[in-house]
């Protein structure tokens, strides 16, 4: 074992290592709950398209089902820092990845559903769509920006853009506000869930930029 590294084991109280262990602990069950909830609903879209229980437009079905997760876990994502300040536990922080990612893999779920089983990638009439329709423009923004985010989801693109990876990770506001007016455009009578999750947003982006604690670090 290297010295520094003993040092540092030799040197921790007990309750320093109770709590190091916790946290990891945490941190493993969490993720694994994230993962069991995120895949929940596509077991739900398959059970429900073998059983013939999709409804009389099973297409807008999914694309609602999808799309109404991949902005659940991009609030969820956005929750992350508040609720770290809130319970002062810094390792909440190490989840806050795999939820960005979970949104993103939703909203691909979504997209592909409106180019495959909506339009066959029939692209004229696609872009006859988006002209007809604003909010489909908007969505596509939305996805269009959760790339770079998705593409730097990891350690090694962190390291290698310093503050630079903060400011490009921004842009989840951007997508925030893009994603909601993409629902407030589609949804055509009742605007329930659009005005629960921008309320829920607002409240998110209200409560990330209060001074929680004197050192905020994300």
């Amino acid at each position: 074992m290297p010295v520094w590294i003993y040092r540092k084991i030799s040197s921790m109280t007990m309750p320093q290592w109770f709590s190091a262990w916790s946290a990891k602990a945490a941190i493993k069950y969490l993720k694994c709950l994230i993962w069991l909830g995120a895949l929940i609903p596509v077991a739900r879209l398959i059970y429900l398209g073998v059983s013939d229980g999709l409804g009389a437009n099973p297409v807008e079905f999914i694309e609602r089902s999808t799309g109404t997760w991949a902005l659940v876990f991009l609030l969820l994502s956005l929750s992350i820092t508040p609720l770290r300040h809130l319970t002062q536990q810094a390792w909440l922080i190490a989840v806050r990845r795999l939820l960005g990612l979970w949104m993103f893999a939703y909203a691909c779920l979504h997209v592909t559903t409106y180019l495959w089983l909506d339009y066959q990638f029939d692209w004229a009439d696609i872009v006859k769509d988006i002209v007809k329709h604003p909010y489909v423009l908007v969505g596509a923004a939305a996805l269009l920006l959760t790339l770079p985010l998705a593409a730097t989801s990891n350690q090694r693109a962190i390291k290698t853009l310093k503050q630079r990876w903060k400011s490009l990770h921004k842009l989840v506001y951007v997508i925030g506000i893009l994603v909601l007016l993409h629902f407030w455009w589609l949804v055509k009578k009742d605007v329930t869930e659009p005005v629960i999750y921008s309320l829920v947003f607002a409240l998110l982006i209200a409560l990330r930029w209060l001074p929680f604690s004197n050192n905020r670090k994300s």
